[in-house]
């Protein structure tokens, strides 16, 4: 089957339809898909909300949102008129049983042949309510999917919890868990890049590798989401998922093929050789952090604290230094790391070479790195030493290999979103968690969380603008290593 472009005809109700992720993300995302072919004609999207809307008022809200988030170039009249037409609306509070579940039955009743994905852009406390209502109200079929965002759970037991009520009306290979950032091209690259390319995936073990640096950097702050940032932090927002899950695909054994279980175990089998961080010893392996007033993009913004208004000790700011218990990895630090107010908004995998070690140069030490960037400017550099050509002895200067997949494909890279959305139609699962992939990471942070719950671990402090706390910089001292920023 050809995973990425067969798709069916598909209905997709979204619940949590007049909300941000919807307007700002999924609506934009299947217009693109529209555009490129892979929207059948008769596919219907859904939206399901409590606001009482019409369907004229919602297709209204439906144009506003293509005409903010899509970009100028792509929009056309009639492509933007024949997709309003595949969109609906229904009034109903998906997680309440007395709803108006007879009026989305009657939107959809003709499609029961069709592939059905549910998309719960909700609250995750909601999720088993809004299964069990999908259940008792029959609307699940054989072809039937559902999508679930993130955050699974806050812990590993609220985890379980979403995941078991869940489950007790869907077969695990009908949930999608989502997590965007398998989406990305870049993180999907990762694979390519190693497996694809015999001079990468040669060298890629502790044999030559020193170090692997993960960073998911915003200049943001928190802005009107502080009271809601408060009960989650970067370490939960960012790091237990997204950025375990580059770690996962950076770190994974070769699978056996690109089928999606046999990708997933190789994942899962790297988040379960992480070496568990005592709870007791947080601190030695941890930082945390709150951005402090300062200066973003030429302006002054305010500290953490100040948009909250009240005393928290929530990380803005988190760093980790992880170990993985496999022969490969033997030795090599993977630091992970994610922030709000930082210098500048990046996402990048970096890989820090060891220094040649054949006495050739002497005095040359310094090591190699390849930068796998993710965004923005997607792409990969590869850091060489390369003779001075201005010295006649043998005396080295810096060069850089760069490969910008923007300007080499002079493509538009598509948002993550439009793959998964789509993938959910197929049916294919492989960029999505799997539930044992969601425990493990779980299971891997909770000493963390717990040490920080009970201030085991103090709370640094850092300028809105920066690169993070000092403390981040120490962490990795200890070791005779650098953030890349530091890199000279």
């Amino acid at each position: 089957m050809d995973h990425v472009n067969a798709v069916e005809p598909f209905d997709y109700v979204v619940f949590g339809a007049t909300g941000d992720l919807t307007m700002r993300k999924l609506l934009p995302a299947f217009y693109y898909r529209m555009l490129a072919g892979q929207v059948p004609d008769d596919a219907r999207i859904i939206g399901t909300a409590r606001s009482a809307l019409s369907r004229a008022e919602y297709q209204g809200r439906a144009r506003d949102a293509l005409g903010k988030f899509v970009k100028p170039a792509d929009l056309h009249d009639a492509q933007v008129e024949k997709f309003l037409t595949m969109v609906n609306y229904v009034s109903l509070n998906g997680a309440d049983p007395a709803g108006k579940w007879a009026d989305l039955k009657a939107v959809i009743a003709d499609g029961t042949e069709k592939a059905r994905v549910f998309y719960f852009a909700t609250a995750p406390d909601l999720y088993e309510a809004v299964a069990r209502n999908l259940h008792e109200q029959k609307l699940i079929t054989p072809k039937t999917r559902v999508v679930l965002e993130k955050p699974i759970g806050l812990d590993q037991e609220s985890a379980r919890k979403i995941n078991d009520g869940v489950g007790q009306f869907l077969e695990e290979n009908q949930i999608f868990r989502i997590d965007h950032y398998l989406g990305k091209e870049t993180v999907q690259n990762i694979i390519t890049l190693r497996f694809a390319n015999p001079v990468l995936n040669a060298v890629w073990s502790s044999e030559y590798i020193d170090y692997v640096q993960i960073t998911a950097a915003e200049t943001v702050g928190v802005e009107g989401r502080a009271a809601y940032y408060d009960e989650s932090g970067a370490l939960r927002d960012m790091i237990q998922n997204h950025l375990l899950q580059v770690l996962s695909v950076t770190a994974m054994e070769q699978p056996a093929s690109l089928e999606a279980d046999v990708v997933r175990d190789a994942k899962v089998a790297v988040l379960k050789a992480l070496r568990p961080i005592p709870q007791n010893d947080v601190k030695n392996h941890a930082v945390r952090a709150q951005y402090t007033a300062g200066t973003s993009g030429g302006q002054t913004v305010p500290g953490y604290l100040e948009e909250l208004g009240k005393p928290s000790h929530t990380d803005t700011y988190a760093a980790v230094r992880a170990e993985i218990d496999t022969p490969r990895w033997k030795g090599v630090p993977f630091y992970i790391r994610s922030g709000k107010r930082m210098t500048k908004k990046t996402s990048e995998v970096v890989i820090a070479f060891k220094p040649a070690a054949n006495g050739l140069f002497p005095g040359a030490n310094k090591p190699g790195k390849l930068v796998i960037r993710i965004q923005p400017d997607e792409g990969v550099s590869l850091s060489i030493e390369a003779k001075n050509p201005t010295r006649d002895d043998m005396s080295l200067l810096d060069a850089t290999l760069n490969a910008d997949f923007l300007s080499t494909f002079n493509v538009r890279f598509p948002d993550s979103y439009e793959r998964l959305l789509l993938d959910a139609v197929r049916g294919y699962p492989v960029l999505f968690i799997r539930r044992d992939e969601v425990e493990a990471a779980w299971s891997w942070v909770e000493p963390v969380l717990n040490a920080w719950a009970a201030d085991q671990a103090p709370t640094e402090t850092y300028a809105a603008g920066s690169w993070g706390p000092e403390a981040a910089k120490v962490l990795l001292a200890k070791s005779g290593h650098l953030w890349h920023e530091d890199m000279k």
